[in-house]
């Protein structure tokens, strides 16, 4: 019984003398982040394969080391600050895949995965193995699997009012010919003229991400004034 005890104490003190239980961390980081990243790089996201596995690998290695740094020499530390420090380092990594375009966002799914690896990087690297391989299996569920429901949803046909002021005697042929390229079709329209313009009251029926499309594009006409979606 005590040569056994022996035997399992030599081999938890090889494991840890030789950092294997830091193979085994930075590995299993390689591994999730790689997953997740595959899945970005196909989806064809600047923030892909590579990156997410830097991101995963480099907050495992910081956790590690918080957590060593914490307990050497018989110090007493707090390995949560420099958990958090990663944390805060990974905002600005995210921020720089969020891009604004003519009242369009877009990157918030990326960055918001950047955020998510560098959570499980740090959680690997706390040594809850269990965890950051469930945490990752569920951001590939979110990723894979309600990303094509979103996209199908998006893609619905929705039927919305939409003001439009123009100048006077304008003629609407045209506008309707740039909403059917966006997609978009009228289903109803009423005209009122007053001295110093035209307005057009519609009901449009089209995909959703095209009605901010459609406006970005009637607003570049010099004979319209202002659009509003209601």
């Amino acid at each position: 019984m005590m040569l056994a005890q022996d035997a399992g104490q030599l081999a938890q003190d090889v494991f840890h003398g030789m950092r294997l239980d830091l193979a085994l961390k930075l590995g299993l980081a390689v591994l999730l982040g790689g997953a997740i990243g595959l899945e970005r790089q196909i989806a064809g996201k600047a923030a892909g394969l590579r990156t997410n596995i830097l991101i995963c690998l480099g907050s495992a290695m910081m956790m590690d080391l918080s957590l060593n740094l914490a307990g050497s020499d018989g110090r007493v530390g707090d390995p949560a600050r420099l958990a958090a420090q990663v944390i805060t380092g990974i905002g600005f990594l995210g921020a720089g895949t969020i891009m604004q375009s003519k009242g369009t966002i877009s990157g918030l799914t990326s960055a918001a995965t950047i955020w998510t690896v560098a959570a499980i990087g740090l959680t690997v690297g706390a040594g809850f193995y269990i965890e950051g391989l469930g945490a990752t299996a569920m951001v590939m569920v979110v990723l894979l699997v309600l990303g094509n429901l979103e996209h199908k949803l998006v893609r619905t046909q929705r039927t919305m009012p939409m003001t439009l002021r123009a100048a006077v005697k304008a003629d609407f042929a045209p506008m309707e010919h740039l909403l059917a390229d966006s997609g978009i079709r009228v289903v109803d329209k009423a005209v009122y003229d007053h001295p110093r313009d035209r307005v057009f009251e519609l009901r449009l029926r089209g995909p959703a991400p095209q009605f901010d499309v459609a406006r970005e594009a009637l607003l570049e006409r010099e004979d319209v004034f202002d659009v509003t979606i209601h």
